[in-house]
């Protein structure tokens, strides 16, 4: 656990080092949380030490505005979260190529950074993330105005608390401070925005998970049309909440493909 100045931003990091292999150079799994009720410990919780466990290096941080990280009360653009992740592994002198794994807009945030980066990546995977487009805006801005309306109304809140607790009471709390104390919901949708030609030069590999339910039903598959690889899984049965309720599916998913990105990347390299 730690804390870094990455652009002018006090950022809250945590990294979890590979059970030692033998000495042999691992792999880096970079782990992007979602926005508002989000921060590393949906990763600590579920995916972050299977993964160290497994030979992996980790390392997962609170966006700005969340968790531990600062709350500056401006500069909540994609291109402000990319620059972030960009900043932080040069903190943390982090300058091999890392597989980067989000969840919710952590999947936006990755898309785009290996879109500015394509050096720095060597895998995405978006766990019910989608690219920074245009659809994609226009979705976030109806989902921050239906949030705003359900987090503003103390009834709202009395049921979740009754429901779900009170951890996830204070959660929805923390988001509408968030939203109401700084520009985020007017930034997050300015992108900057991706388009077609933009997605198509995307020439890492790329996975997708989405739940049958979730926020990309209307299509599931619509990024394999587009990206030059991509791979998508669809649980079925499955809202939004994929990292939540089907973390041990997701173990194994992912696992299994930072593996075998791993090995294809070790093959051309021998060849």
């Amino acid at each position: 656990m730690g804390r870094v100045d990455v652009n002018g931003v006090s950022t809250h990091f945590q990294r979890l080092a590979a059970r030692p292999s033998g000495g042999e150079p691992v792999p880096t799994v970079v782990f992007v949380h979602g926005l508002g009720y989000d921060s590393l410990a949906s990763f600590y919780l579920t995916l972050a030490a299977p993964f160290a466990e497994h030979g992996i290096d980790v390392l997962t941080y609170d966006l700005r505005g969340h968790g531990r990280s600062a709350r500056p009360a401006t500069g909540y653009r994609v291109s402000d979260f990319v620059a972030d992740l960009r900043g932080l592994l040069a903190e943390l002198a982090e300058d091999r190529p890392v597989h980067v794994i989000g969840n919710s807009f952590g999947g936006t945030i990755a898309f785009s950074f290996a879109a500015t980066h394509p050096e720095r990546v060597s895998s995405v995977v978006a766990i019910e993330g989608e690219p920074a487009t245009q659809p994609w805006a226009d979705k976030m801005e109806r989902t921050f105005g239906n949030v705003l309306d359900e987090a503003r109304d103390p009834a709202n809140i009395e049921w979740l608390e009754r429901t779900y607790g009170k951890h996830h009471a204070r959660l929805a709390t923390a988001a509408l401070r968030i939203i109401e104390s700084t520009s985020i919901v007017a930034d997050v949708p300015s992108g900057p925005l991706l388009g077609e030609q933009e997605l198509r030069a995307l020439h890492c590999p790329v996975m997708t998970v989405v739940g049958s339910d979730g926020f990309q039903r209307d299509d599931p598959y619509a990024l394999q049309a587009v990206l030059p690889s991509c791979r998508t899984e669809v649980i079925n049965d499955q809202d939004h909440s994929v990292l939540v309720e089907r973390h041990h599916l997701l173990r194994y998913l992912l696992l299994n493909w930072v593996t075998e990105q791993e090995h294809l990347r070790w093959l051309g390299e021998v060849a």
